[in-house]
């Protein structure tokens, strides 16, 4: 018991005194440590705060410069936009200009045709192969011709109007993904560090997948600008094309059809002239049968009128042949009645002359039979000339579109 209760074992004062320096010391490289790692802190601190800010004004700054970027592309491509917009509604009102000429020329090919089928119709020596016939044909093959040519044109139309509205689609989206980003990042320099939406993300810190690099981003822009701008160009050329090709397809029209209306009057003067010497030919033949049948009749009635003399001279030689015996004499007046009749049957022989009239009056008959035929031949093909194909050509009138 004795030994439990015995005091602890005494230190040396000198080594209180050492174990209080030591004490002393380690506090004060402790503090010391403490105080460096706390000023090594303030300045990591100060450090990592003027960093950040200046990261975040660079980043700020960076944004800004995209944002003006974005914003002067999108405003490139709407003007190319606004122009190929433009562009192709002037190009639809060339197209509407192209139908609106197309449908023009079927009438006046219709037209032709049925003049050349009309005219097929010419009787006889009329059904001639004239100078109307071969402008018919000539027209019709330009008016064929003028419609191929604005088919193809206006086919070539509704594909450049097709292009432009692809390229406005390229356009309209590239806007549309401009217009998207730019708001993104609108919101994004909006963004402070008390704002109240902003977390921690730890996925949005990547590189890889469908990132583009600046230079792709900078391209995809400037070809779809450059198509824009190749089939608004191409859509200007086209239209001057179109433009040439009505001015010139309706000149020439213009230029046949009256080509055509031309040979026409010609034509028409010409059958009428003809009409009229037939007419004038008639009429000298009409007198002249009348004339002709004058003279028959009046050698009918000569040979009627020696009828009476023959006869007479005739019953008197019969008579004069029953005189008896020797009063059956050969005297001169015997002789005179036998001169007589044979003067007067020559005479009526020679009338030949009738068979002759007969023969000519027949002539003139057929004459004016034909000169009649002929007339009215041309009549018929003044009616078609006239009246059907000029009548009709009436009607027809080109214009510029």
């Amino acid at each position: 018991m004795a030994r439990l209760l015995q005091a602890p074992p005494k230190c040396h004062p000198s080594e209180w005194d050492i174990s209080n320096k030591m004490q002393c010391a380690s506090t004060e490289s402790q503090k010391s440590r403490s105080e460096r790692t706390t000023a090594e802190s303030q300045r990591l601190l100060d450090e990592i705060e003027k960093t950040t800010q200046k990261t975040q004004s660079d980043v700020n700054k960076r944004i800004e410069q995209r944002r003006e970027e974005i914003k002067f592309w999108k405003q490139e491509l709407d003007n190319k936009l606004e122009q190929l917009v433009h562009e192709t509604e002037v190009l639809l009102t060339f197209k509407t200009r192209l139908e609106k000429s197309l449908e023009s020329c079927k009438e006046p090919l219709v037209i032709a045709q049925k003049c050349l089928l009309n005219r097929q119709k010419r009787p006889g020596i009329d059904l001639v192969h004239d100078e109307v016939e071969q402008e018919l044909v000539k027209e019709a093959e330009v008016l064929q011709g003028v419609i191929a040519l604005l088919g193809r044109t206006l086919e070539q139309t509704n594909e450049q109007i097709r292009l432009n509205r692809s390229a406005k689609y390229n356009l309209e989206l590239d806007l549309k993904d401009k217009f998207t980003a730019l708001m993104i990042d609108n919101y994004c320099a909006s963004l402070i560090n008390n704002t109240s939406d902003i977390r921690y993300t730890g996925l949005a810190v990547k590189t890889e997948g469908n990132f583009v690099s600046p230079e792709d981003w900078l391209d995809f822009s400037n070809i779809n600008l450059e198509k824009a701008d190749k089939q608004r160009n191409n859509s200007l050329a086209l239209r001057a094309l179109i433009d040439g090709i009505l001015s010139q397809t309706a000149n020439d029209m213009r230029k046949q059809h009256e080509m055509v209306n031309v040979a026409f009057r010609n034509r028409v003067k010409e059958v009428k002239d003809a009409k009229h010497k037939l007419e004038t030919l008639l009429a000298m033949v009409l007198e002249e049968t009348a004339s002709q049948e004058k003279n028959i009749a009046a050698l009918k009635k000569a040979i009627a009128d020696k009828e009476g003399p023959v006869k007479v001279a005739q019953t008197c030689l019969e008579a004069r042949n029953h005189r008896p015996n020797m009063e059956l004499c050969y005297d001169t007046v015997q002789y005179r009645l036998i001169s007589e009749v044979q003067e007067i049957t020559k005479n009526i022989q020679r009338q030949d002359t009738l068979a002759q009239a007969e023969r000519e009056l027949k002539g003139l008959s057929c004459r004016q039979l034909s000169l009649e035929a002929e007339i009215q031949l041309k009549e018929n093909t003044l009616y078609i000339d006239e009246v059907l194909c000029m009548q009709m050509r009436e009607s027809v009138y080109i214009k510029n579109f």
